[in-house]
């Protein structure tokens, strides 16, 4: 069943402030071309139109392509994109590397189209290195759905964004500080240095910095653990140890914020240096309980790969083509409105505490 997030205090800070270059809209057709895809993906999307009337195509084969296929996180996202495929009679899947490289999802991308897939939904490691194959896609007129972390915006049609990304960053500042009595060095445990999401939520996170009420923070350093729990885990240790006057951690990345909460719990830092980021409930329940994390955030991941796989399945079936006002309905999660550069959004995010982490198991 659904988690869905409700009543827990959130933030209201700026609207969506997307930090990427203009979307094009999305290409034409609904089925998939026999053509080399030699063809220009920007012109197929200049002669789209949307019908959205159609009915959602039965027998939609789609694919889920995460960072990584161990990725707790990811696999929560696309399980639950996978079931919804079912609710509109589609075929879905995931697949994926191991690691979260650059160029790792390369050669997915190319067997997706060799099998001729109507649409393939991808959360991007590197928004650059995948471009190229997903544009090959899209001249086949295969459709393309970003989610979690965008691709370059002329390689997909459609970005299904968790929350506000200038939400996300502002507030997980404001968390830390909050923490720590708004004084001291701070450092923020990244994923990989090419993740869109990553790079763009601390982007706002530095400019949020910036502003008067934060002079007492100093960002010392940004270090990446690279979605890979050990790596994650020694980037922890190596912060503590090489700024001992340390005050707090953000980790906006689930792997990241739960090996460090885990090495922190364990050393001599726990209660002295605070910690916050983006995490699930369930991993990250027993560092709340035990004093290590007073609080952390995150949205419903289930409803993301949901939210996604309805995109995937209304862009392949002509409801949409990716164009900024447009309108499609997603199951349970209702009607939802395309925005300015093809992003869609879920919505805010949610902090969890000791006062409400037992409401939700995810």
């Amino acid at each position: 069943m659904t988690v869905r997030l409700r009543a827990p205090r959130r933030f209201t800070t700026a609207a969506t402030a997307s930090a990427l270059a203009l979307a094009l809209a999305a290409c034409g057709g609904t089925t998939k071309d026999d053509s080399s895809g030699s063809g220009d993906a920007k012109a197929a999307a200049g002669n789209a139109s949307a019908n959205p009337n159609a009915p959602l195509k039965k027998g939609l084969k789609i694919a889920f392509l995460p960072k990584q296929v161990n990725n707790p996180y990811e696999t929560i996202v696309d399980k639950a994109g996978i079931e919804a495929a079912g609710e509109y009679g589609g075929e879905a899947k995931e697949v994926g590397p191991s690691d979260a490289s650059a160029s790792s999802q390369v050669s997915y991308i190319n067997t997706l189209v060799q099998q001729r897939h109507d649409a393939i939904l991808i959360a991007a490691n590197d928004a650059n290195a995948v471009c190229g194959p997903l544009k090959q896609a899209r001249a086949k007129k295969i459709k393309i759905v970003a989610y979690d972390s965008d691709t370059n915006p002329d390689c997909r049609d459609v970005f299904i964004n968790q929350a506000s990304s200038e939400e996300i960053g502002r507030s997980e500042v404001k968390l830390l500080s909050e923490q720590i009595g708004g004084k001291g060095e701070i450092a923020i445990l990244s994923a990989t240095a090419n993740a869109t999401n990553q790079n763009t939520w601390i982007k706002f996170m530095q400019d949020e910095l910036k502003k008067p009420e934060y002079s007492g923070l100093k960002l010392v350093k940004v270090a990446y653990g690279d979605d890979d729990d050990q790596k994650s885990f020694q980037q922890t240790q190596g912060l503590l140890q090489a700024y001992p006057n340390l005050k707090g951690i953000i980790s906006p990345t689930t792997v990241g914020i739960a090996a460090a909460a885990r090495y922190i719990s364990g050393s001599k830092y726990k209660g002295k240096v605070a910690l916050t980021g983006l995490g699930t409930p369930d991993q990250m329940r027993k560092f709340i309980k035990d004093g290590t994390v007073k609080s952390f955030e995150l949205w419903d991941p289930k409803n993301l790969g949901y939210l996604a796989s309805y995109a995937a399945a209304s862009l392949a079936s002509g409801q949409i083509t990716g164009a900024q006002g447009e309108k499609f309905k997603a199951g349970k999660l209702g009607e939802r409105t395309i925005g300015a550069n093809g992003e869609v959004i879920l919505g805010p995010p949610t902090v969890f505490d000791a006062k409400n982490i037992d409401q939700y198991h995810f």
